[in-house]
């Protein structure tokens, strides 16, 4: 039996921004491009720094090609919580690892990264010229270099108690930066067709990436609303297909959301928001459907389901009707009427959901939704589960002191089976285990 290869450590810096979904993210691409997550540290917190094993260079480029939590990667050459430490640690690093960026012909720069404190000029180069014991033979260039090298200093997460010395020091070589400008360049603010509850653009891809969504996947959206969540899997190379029960919403009708806008312009629909962006290739369709009546054959269709299910205020849930469900009251239509809509029940939404899910993904496909909570009577427990669905990550959004919403990621584990549906006689038995 082949023993694995070496696993190099790299230094991992994070953006400080929803901090429990950078864990499921790390993990969910590392797992795509057949890493693994093995540092025996279970859980980084909030530091910005995490330590991680990957087994290749490779990897971690392709980890950063594709996640928006991380700013940057850089193979670790040293670390320890003095300047005598980290110097000890870098002696100890073998010289063979340093020489292929480190020769004569090479160029190269040290930069200085500080967390939550600014240093001045000159403790900048002194920092730097602190280094003059490792074997740099190449000329430095400040422009243009072909390596990069930072010294990166963590002095703790508190603004008002800001250490004297760092707590961490970290030396080493920059690999790549993550995709935090997609951030900005598919912000809502600048896309052509909008709505009342049009996703974050960061959080649209932190679904993507939770999905492991990959090139030529199919990915299905049964909330679909204006398609954001389909814009961040289009960009990452998938095939997009949604429906919605608005009618409106998926022709691009009706009143428009934006300011000082009162009606939606001609080309103002989801086709067009992909079209904005260079995606339009990867757009099936998007239907007016009613999630509660799936109206699929029997077969596995989808590598991933990314949803934002309707609640709350501004989105109301809705199904579709039939005549006998009008309450007693209401005048009925005529027989060629569109069946009315009807409130729908968030326990039957996610009822419906998961057993969508469980009966058109393929095994190993995911579902990433999320699950609004009355936070002081969460529990676990309360998480929608399918026997044929394992959770992977359940990821906390506050909204308010009260409320807040649940980022949920499963992964279909078993084939689906009609007995192997969940057993549900009201909401109370929807959340049990």
């Amino acid at each position: 039996m082949a023993l694995p290869g070496p696993v190099n450590r790299y230094l991992l810096l994070m953006a400080q921004e929803h901090l429990e979904f950078r864990l499921p993210e790390i993990k969910s691409l590392l797992s795509l491009f057949g890493g693994q997550f093995t540092n025996s540290q279970e859980t980084y917190g909030k530091s910005p720094f995490w330590i991680l094993s990957i087994p290749s260079e490779d990897i971690a480029r392709n980890l950063m090609k594709r996640t928006v939590c991380a700013k940057s990667i850089f193979e670790l050459w040293g670390h320890g919580k003095s300047p005598e430490e980290l110097y000890s640690s870098l002696r100890n690093y073998p010289v063979e690892k340093m020489v292929p960026f480190l020769h004569s012909d090479s160029t190269y720069k040290i930069k200085i990264h500080t967390f939550n404190k600014t240093l001045t000029q000159e403790e900048k180069i002194k920092r730097i010229d602190a280094l003059e014991f490792l074997p740099f033979e190449g000329k430095v260039n400040l422009k243009k270099p072909q390596h990069i090298f930072s010294i990166l200093e963590d002095y703790g997460l508190d603004p008002n108690c800001i250490p004297e010395n760092p707590h961490n020091i970290y030396f080493g070589r920059w690999i790549a930066d993550g995709q935090r400008e997609l951030i900005e360049s598919y912000s809502v603010k600048k896309r052509h067709f909008i709505g009342n509850t049009s996703m974050d653009a960061g959080l649209s891809f932190i679904m993507a990436n939770h999905g492991k969504v990959k090139e030529n996947d199919i990915v299905f959206d049964p909330f679909v609303g204006t398609g954001g969540l389909l814009i961040a899997s289009a960009h990452f190379g998938a095939y997009v297909y949604g429906t919605d029960i608005d009618y409106n919403t998926v022709h691009g009708l009706g009143k428009a959301s934006r300011k000082n806008q009162k009606w939606r312009g001609p080309d103002e629909n989801i086709r067009a928001n992909l079209r904005q962006y260079g995606l339009e290739k990867y757009y099936l369709d998007v239907l007016v459907s009613d999630a509660s009546k799936p109206s699929w054959r029997k077969g596995t269709y989808f590598d991933a389901i990314i949803t934002d299910p309707p609640y709350g205020i501004r989105e109301s849930t809705r199904r579709t009707g039939s005549q006998k469900e009008i309450p007693k009251g209401i005048e009925k239509c005529p027989e060629s009427h569109v069946p009315v809509s009807l409130s729908y029940h968030l326990s039957d939404m996610f009822f419906d959901l998961l057993n969508f899910a469980a009966e058109t993904l393929v095994l190993g496909g995911r579902l990433v939704y999320w699950l609004p909570v009355y936070t002081p009577e969460y529990t676990e427990e309360m998480v929608p589960w399918h026997p044929c669905l394992k959770l992977i990550s359940n990821c906390e959004q506050k909204l308010s002191g009260r409320t807040s919403r649940r980022l949920i990621t499963m992964e279909k584990v078993k084939g689906f089976e009609n007995n192997l549906q969940m057993d549900i006689n009201g909401s109370d038995t929807l959340y049990s285990h």
